[in-house]
């Protein structure tokens, strides 16, 4: 099965806890806090591989986690770091936040990396809170949790040919004949279900990749059938190769169906109607196709002059040299654009309000307090030291929450929670 969507969790590795530590060595009475740092949690970074084709991979594993930071120790000994966890995608893989849709990255070149969650940052040790006034500090801070969120990927094939038409028109049989994919096949529609890729050797050493993407239907832009699915793989290629059936043995009109299957691309995305392109016409050993064959000939001589058109028997093999040689020298012609990364196409800063440092409210008879960075000082202290609980209300008294709480009118007594611990409002504990 073909994965070209997929979701993930991802947590980058918590730091390390700083230690409490004091130098006891003969003859060195009051040595003074020595206690290290924890090591930094490890990174979760996403980097391309050429050798993946699909996101099949993801199905099997949907959680990644990278390693914790060790603790510090005494003897002013840091911790060591965590491992990086590098987690390997297919080129052409667009990275989104899965709760809010935002694109974060587009990764399209091989070997490509992305940062996607920071591992957290190690807790100081006692020995970094030595001061003038406190020379033997009894406390440590814990480590920094990773970021953690969850992703969506999405994989837009990378491709230079597109092979588009309707279903059973007989893209597959061509893609197995040009190249050595081995696509299922058989004589109904929607055989093809995800699409397939082929690389195209030619005598002259030249060398192009070809996707055969699944049959598209009339309403495909409005995400009909599969129709999203299918048209997002055609977005990133150079040439696109319509095949058609010359012998109408689904019933359809030939000219209808090249009508739809346009008006489908257009309504897509406006550049996809211009994606230079070549018409084929399938089939033509059958004997009915070449009347229908001049119909269309009349009408794309007519109507779409600029495009160039082809009789071929993906069965038989006529036609198919010409073909390749004609792709070939239209992706010649084309100039090879540098493929635009989807997060600088739709993404947008906007320069916002300067987020505020806490945020109070009254639920259910409790006052909560939300923010980054107070949450991060109440996960990063050790509430079984006095001496951090006591440094903890100095930082709640220095960011102004505890005036911030009389206004809002919390009186004695009554409970506040930050995070996970919850608190009795006091004059001693605030």
């Amino acid at each position: 099965m073909f994965y070209d969507t997929t979701k993930i969790y991802i947590k980058g590795g918590d730091g390390g806890s700083g230690v409490v530590s004091y130098r006891r060595e003969k003859y060195v009475p009051e040595g003074g806090p020595n206690g290290g740092d924890g090591g930094r949690g490890g990174d979760v970074i996403l980097e391309t591989d050429s050798g993946l084709r699909t996101l099949v991979d993801f199905k099997y594993n949907r959680h990644y986690k990278a390693d914790r930071g060790q603790h510090g120790q005494g003897k002013n000994k840091h911790g060591r770091g965590g491992e990086d966890l590098v987690v390997r995608v297919p080129p052409g893989t667009i990275v989104k936040d899965a709760e809010t849709g935002q694109v974060l990255g587009d990764l399209v070149d091989d070997k490509q990396r992305m940062l996607v969650a920071k591992g957290g940052r190690g807790g100081r040790g006692n020995a970094r809170f030595a001061t003038s006034k406190n020379k033997a500090p009894s406390f440590a801070e814990k480590g920094e949790p990773g970021q953690e969120l969850q992703l969506e990927l999405e994989l837009k094939l990378l491709a230079d040919v597109g092979l588009i038409g309707f279903p059973n028109v007989g893209k597959s049989t061509l893609i197995s004949r040009i190249s050595a994919a081995k696509p299922k096949i058989a004589d109904y529609p929607f055989t093809t279900i995800t699409p397939n890729l082929g690389v195209v050797a030619l005598q002259e050493g030249n060398s192009f990749v070809v996707a055969d993407i699944p049959g598209l239907i009339e309403g495909a832009h409005e995400g009909t059938g599969l129709g999203h699915q299918f048209l997002r793989h055609i977005e990133r290629t150079r040439l696109l190769v319509h095949v058609i059936d010359g012998a109408q043995l689904e019933g359809r009109d030939l000219i209808e169906d090249f009508k739809i299957i346009t008006n489908e691309l257009e309504h897509y995305n406006d550049k996809l109607a211009m994606r230079p392109q070549i018409v084929v016409v399938n089939k033509i050993e059958l004997p009915q196709a070449q009347e229908n064959t001049d119909r269309l000939i009349d009408y794309l001589a007519k109507e779409k002059p600029e495009i160039p058109y082809l009789t071929i028997s993906a069965v038989t093999g006529k036609g198919i040299d010409q073909l390749l040689n004609l792709i070939s020298k239209r992706l010649d012609e084309i100039e090879a654009e540098p493929i635009v990364p989807v997060a600088e196409e739709e993404v947008r800063i906007v320069e916002g309000p300067k987020a505020e440092r806490f945020h109070i409210k009254f639920v259910n008879g409790i006052w909560e307090v939300t923010g980054e960075e107070i949450e991060k000082h109440i996960i990063m202290t050790d509430f079984s030291n006095e001496e951090a609980v006591k440094r903890l209300q100095r930082i709640i008294k220095l960011m102004g929450l505890e005036k911030a709480l009389r206004d809002s009118g919390v009186k004695e007594g009554d409970t506040v929670r930050i995070k996970d611990m919850e608190f009795d409002f006091t004059d001693e504990n605030f």
